[in-house]
């Protein structure tokens, strides 16, 4: 009789268990470091959308459903052929680097399910490129205002995909490349390189200007500098150096000759030599 209520026991837990495993994978659930998840309530409340599931091990009832949403940046690669501000055809190769806003991937769900990229991001990115490109010249895209491209298509796509309801953080964008006519291609580099002749040019002739105008500082400072002193020699001076130099010779050990001098202004005349 105890054998037949141990067995019953046996296969009772053995029966719970295969149910409890057979549930398991809807019952409990990890969320990781780089995931967000809502919870849809199927007979309750719907879609969770106000409380983001944040990471770690968690519990639901079976019946619920929980929906997790990568939260790492993600790159978007397209290739779209766009028309110029003058109507010419070329074709550019755009990269979007875009994340998921964390606390946000409810309304995310809710509007677009899992299938955002497809719903908004891309239109969204494109739309933006064909728009403000088509307000440059091939030329600049090319080459003068290619940052300024980049940098008013990242402002206004995030402006749209940053709304309530999209939710979508755009981090960078980069204009990978740009294929225009061969033709067109050669006239502009052609053009760019012909400007760049003309500014090395510029800068040779400004470089010899500012060496001429310092040769004539310098021989100006030096003109300057003799007038001067030229100015500041008068007789009486040039007499008192003349004395000076012949109490100084007079002093020298050496064998010397002192002539004084007869002219005008008696200055001294010096002849001599070392022993």
């Amino acid at each position: 009789m105890q054998s037949s209520k141990l067995v019953s026991v046996i296969v009772f837990l053995l029966f719970g268990l295969t149910i409890l495993f057979s549930f398991a994978s809807s019952i409990f659930y990890v969320i990781e470091s780089t995931e967000r998840a809502v919870i849809f309530y199927k007979f309750g409340k719907g879609l969770d959308k106000d409380n983001v599931v944040t990471p770690g091990f968690g519990v639901k009832a079976p019946w619920n459903d929980l929906y997790k949403f990568d939260i790492t940046d993600n790159l978007v690669e397209e290739t779209i052929d766009v028309l110029d501000g003058s109507g010419l055809s070329i074709n550019v190769d755009v990269t979007m680097n875009f994340h998921l806003r964390y606390d946000s991937v409810g309304e995310i769900y809710e509007t677009y399910q899992f299938d955002f990229l497809r719903r908004l991001v891309r239109p969204v990115f494109r739309s933006t490129v064909r728009d403000v490109m088509g307000r440059y010249t091939a030329e600049e895209i090319y080459s003068t205002k290619r940052a300024e491209v980049e940098n008013l298509i990242q402002e206004e796509a995030s402006e749209v995909l940053r709304q309530p309801g999209n939710n979508i953080i755009m981090k960078s964008l980069l204009i990978r490349s740009i294929t225009l006519p061969a033709q067109i291609k050669g006239a502009i580099e052609n053009k760019l390189q012909q400007e760049q002749e003309a500014l090395a040019y510029q800068y040779r002739l400004e470089r010899e200007k500012s060496e001429a105008d310092r040769i004539r500082i310098e021989a100006q400072g030096r003109a300057d500098a003799n007038r001067i002193i030229n100015n500041s020699l008068t007789p009486n001076l040039l007499r008192m150096r003349g004395i000076e130099a012949t109490s100084k010779l007079a002093e020298s050990p050496n064998s010397k000759i002192v002539v004084v001098g007869s002219g005008k202004d008696g200055l001294p005349l010096i002849l001599g030599g070392n022993n």
